[in-house]
């Protein structure tokens, strides 16, 4: 999941926000004004809606910290952390790599609900400090924290993978057994059980009279089922692209396109005509860069007349290029990890060809009919 509101860094990590954390804010925000209110009329509306707005943000950070912790531990042990995004049902570290081993996995699993765990227990102790009456805005405010936390660290804890729990229960797997493979396959099957239960759970809710509370556990049920069978497709899938090298699949040859040629003239003479996703821009006989139609659609139509494709080409040495005998799986991994359609296959500085999200889904639809004819 891609964040379209960048925060910022911290230690190097881009934070950002998808639009459907505004939705979850607003819900939470609404939550909490309506509990301090049936608790504390007297506070008044203003105050209510500041103290909520604050609770708010800081349940957020505590989300953020508990994503911190997994990106920090993962970064200390060599892999690479792009991004962490918070959205509707939390927050995803976006870490570029698989751990090597079991015990990297359980701990990058467990320090998450560590986190959150240790910041419950320390609102609710701060809580105490203050004399604990509810009265109190501030301990109201930490009193929510602090179970909410608490309440967030174990339900991650439930052996549901994708949750960290499930993580837990894939490393201890894969520690004794040894096979990763068969470690998330297994976590996966018991995030799948976990989803259903929920998903059931959430339903019954709903018909004896929790309403939305009851839709919200069936919603995280059926993401949680949604995300269980992904990985599970992803291990297949895994094995299906093992011996696969990328000049197996791309596509040979590349069409190349002068770079001084006008966005209009290159849309009616080159991309309408041909139906081309990919052309190589060439200045001087020499590769210049690379032009898709995403580069076009980014420049407002009235401006094509005056705007050539050395304005809006990728130049050659900002692309994410792949040897034509590179595993097929770290070219698809290059692809979601910078979000594109397509990656240039270079060797020796020559252009063979160009390898798309289109080629590799033909190749494994084509895999899959024979697969299942066979």
């Amino acid at each position: 999941m891609r964040s379209q509101i960048k925060l910022g860094r911290i230690f190097g990590i881009e934070i950002g926000l998808h639009y459907s954390w505004f939705l979850i804010a607003l819900l939470i925000v609404f939550s909490l004004s309506s509990q301090f209110h049936a608790a504390n009329p007297a506070w008044g509306t203003g105050a209510i809606l500041v103290l909520a707005v604050i609770t708010a943000v800081f349940f957020f950070v505590s989300l953020l910290l508990h994503e911190l912790a997994h990106s920090l531990v993962a970064t200390a042990n060599g892999l690479p952390v792009r991004e962490i995004t918070l959205f509707a049902l939390g927050g995803v570290s976006q870490i570029e790599r698989d751990p090597a081993s079991a015990r990297l996995e359980f701990w990058m699993a467990f320090v998450g609900p560590l986190t959150s765990l240790s910041i419950g227990f320390i609102c609710l102790a701060a809580t105490q400090v203050l004399g604990g009456s509810s009265s109190d805005p501030w301990s109201a405010v930490l009193s929510w924290l602090g179970y909410i936390n608490i309440t967030l660290g174990a339900f991650n804890l439930i052996p549901g993978y994708p949750l960290d729990g499930g993580r837990i229960l894939r490393a201890l797997i894969w520690w004794k057994t040894g096979d990763v493979d068969r470690s998330t396959r297994a976590a996966a099957r018991v995030g799948q059980a976990v989803a259903f239960c929920f998903i059931a759970l959430g339903i019954y809710r709903y018909f004896t009279g929790s309403g939305f509370g009851g839709l919200w556990i069936a919603f995280i049920g059926w993401f949680l089922l949604q995300a269980a069978r992904e990985s599970y497709t992803r291990v297949g899938l895994a094995h299906t692209l093992n011996d696969v090298r990328v000049t197996d699949v791309m596509k040979r040859g590349c069409p190349t396109v002068s770079g001084r040629l006008n966005i209009r003239d290159f849309a009616e003479q080159e991309l309408l005509r041909t139906g081309g996703r990919c052309f190589i821009v060439v200045e001087d006989g020499e590769i210049a860069g690379l032009v898709t139609p995403q580069e076009i659609t980014q420049i407002d139509r009235s401006k094509w007349p005056y705007i050539t494709l050395n304005d809006v080409m990728r130049p050659l040495d900002e692309l994410h290029a792949v040897s034509p005998e590179a595993p097929l799986s770290s070219a698809l991994d290059a692809m979601g990890r910078y979000d594109l359609n397509q990656l240039p296959v270079i060797s020796d500085g020559h252009v063979d060809g160009v390898l798309s999200r289109a080629e590799v889904l033909n190749y494994l639809q084509t895999h899959a009919e024979l697969g299942a004819k066979a």
